[in-house]
């Protein structure tokens, strides 16, 4: 017992004191912004691994001390008066809105002063808070249902909640790809068809694959970012294709079209069915785990209690830890079938290595990150690994 309090009273201090140093630095960056850096991608990306290891860690702590901890406990017995069924909803809800707002101060400082400083974006700093509470909104919504979903699963069905739970997850995954595209990414953005000679190529190019009906969309991402990007999103009906303004208007045609063809060799791949799949299989596993980890007597005591549905999702979340290597390899080995994709359908892997170097230039990316870093945080191969591959087209195949 003795060690356990101390390992959560360890997680705990780590998460508030990064809190504290984040808001500090943050209250230093919004009374006076530092002046802009020379931009380097090299320190550019060792700033950014550096935060993302620092705010995974303390994520990871700081979720399990507090699931773990008293005020959990208080925000449990706060919800005792309401119907069983509603408190996940009135626990996860306002829980969630106060992990936005603890992480405002590490956001502002990664997603909008680091941004400002190395010239990648010139966002208003109330449009970027606007974006943010959006963000912190939709998640709580999101939290609350989801937490009513296991709350309901696990107090119905506690000798067989994991593969309830697992069961309703294929539905939940199917209707995100076809709800956000339609619904969420309109609320931060502008779309507007794609017009002229890029649009026919464009569209040529879907046609092939039997998706040249989609619709092929300019978003304004420089609203948010000067980074480049582009991406498929939907599933049936609901497919679209995204260009940011970022990239059309920096990018010349050809390699513009690799970089569709790339996304459309995951819609060609059915990556969007195949990572379907894989969330499926990792929730059933993280709630055999989860519902493994937890003690018969502490499910049996908390099975009408969100708290219970709190510390499943704790547990949860450092078995998925464990898991990283696995995953990201998965995304990697998805990415490089796009990059061969691409380089088959436009007969064109040197437009290819030009749009990854232009990339690398627009977006800052480091072309090369430590091994480490590549194995537990990396949904991409490195840049300079893909572009030599497109140099040397024989070794994509």
């Amino acid at each position: 017992m003795k060690s356990r309090s101390l390992l959560l009273g360890l997680g705990a201090g780590i998460a508030a004191g990064y809190v504290l140093v984040r808001t500090v630095e943050a209250m230093r960056e919004w009374r006076d912004p530092s002046p802009p850096r020379e931009k380097d991608p090299i320190a550019y990306a060792a700033i950014r691994r550096r935060l993302e290891v620092a705010d995974t860690a303390r994520a990871m702590a700081g979720f399990v001390a507090f699931a773990y901890g008293p005020l959990a406990e208080r925000l449990d017995r706060a919800t005792n008066g309401a119907p069983v069924w509603l408190r996940p909803a009135l626990f996860f809800g306002p829980l969630s809105v106060l992990g936005a707002i603890a992480d405002l101060p590490a956001s502002f400082v990664q997603g909008y002063a680091l941004e400002r400083q190395f010239g990648l974006s010139d966002q208003p700093r109330r449009a970027w808070l606007v974006d943010y509470a959006k963000s912190a909104l939709i998640g709580a919504a999101l939290s609350a249902f989801l937490g009513t979903l296991l709350g309901t699963a696990v107090r119905r069905a506690p000798k067989r909640w994991p593969w309830l739970a697992g069961a309703g997850t294929l539905p939940l995954f199917v209707a995100a790809n076809i709800i956000v595209p339609l619904y969420v990414l309109p609320l931060f953005n502008k779309f507007e068809p794609v017009v002229g000679s890029l649009e026919a190529r464009l569209r040529a190019l879907a046609a092939r694959f039997g998706v040249g009906d989609a619709a092929i969309l300019r978003m304004d991402m420089s609203r948010q970012t000067r980074k480049a990007n582009a991406f498929v999103t939907g599933i049936g009906r609901t497919h679209r294709i995204v260009l940011g303004d970022t990239l059309i208007e920096h990018f010349p045609e050809n390699e513009t079209e690799f970089v569709v063809a790339h996304e459309l060799g995951h819609y060609v791949n059915k990556d969007t069915w195949r990572m379907i799949g894989l969330g499926e299989l990792l929730a059933l596993t993280l709630f055999l785990i989860a519902n493994a980890a937890a003690s018969r007597e502490e499910r049996e005591r908390l099975r009408e209690h969100p708290l219970l549905v709190v510390r499943i999702y704790a547990l949860m979340l450092v078995a998925t830890q464990a898991l990283r290597p696995f995953l990201f390899a998965f995304s990697r080995s998805r990415e490089w079938a796009a990059d061969r994709f691409a380089s088959a359908t436009t007969r064109d892997p040197q437009a290819g290595a030009a749009a990854f170097r232009r990339l690398r230039d627009q977006n800052l990316a480091d072309e090369d990150p430590p091994g480490w870093y590549e194995l537990f945080f990396a949904s991409h191969p490195s840049l300079r690994a893909r572009i030599a591959a497109l140099e040397t087209p024989s070794s994509l195949n």
